[in-house]
């Protein structure tokens, strides 16, 4: 049987996820999780990234829907926090962005009216 082709996002969802990945280090994030799942120390420690600075990137990867979180305990009952990638599927062509566009919501438009609006002050 045919896989079925995963939902088109809407222009909201695509705006998350496309912030989401425009950063460099989240994108190495993602890279060192697909290899293999791993607690939030040494993910910091693996990536040379402070555990604060991790934890900021991987809210906005896992609010996205990117990665996943799970408190585990350890053997010694210290609880763990363990992040691993969501499989994700997303195909970019301008049908894709159009329909996307066409379900905003407000709030995002506003925003990028407000945006527009401000590069042409700067001009």
């Amino acid at each position: 049987m045919p896989e079925v082709p995963p939902p088109a996002p809407t222009g909201d969802e695509l705006l998350k996820v496309l912030s989401a990945l425009g950063n460099p280090h989240r994108l190495r994030i993602v890279a060192a999780l697909l290899e293999s799942r791993n607690y939030v120390s040494a993910l910091a420690r693996e990536i040379g990234m402070s555990r604060p600075l991790l934890h900021m990137h991987l809210q906005r990867l896992e609010a996205a829907g990117l990665v996943v979180g799970t408190l585990e305990l350890g053997e010694d009952g210290k609880a763990m926090k363990y992040f691993d990638v969501t499989p994700f599927f997303y195909e970019l062509t301008p049908g894709v962005i159009a329909r996307a566009s066409a379900t905003l919501s407000e709030s995002e438009k506003t925003e990028a009216r407000g945006t527009e609006a401000e590069k042409e002050e700067a001009k």
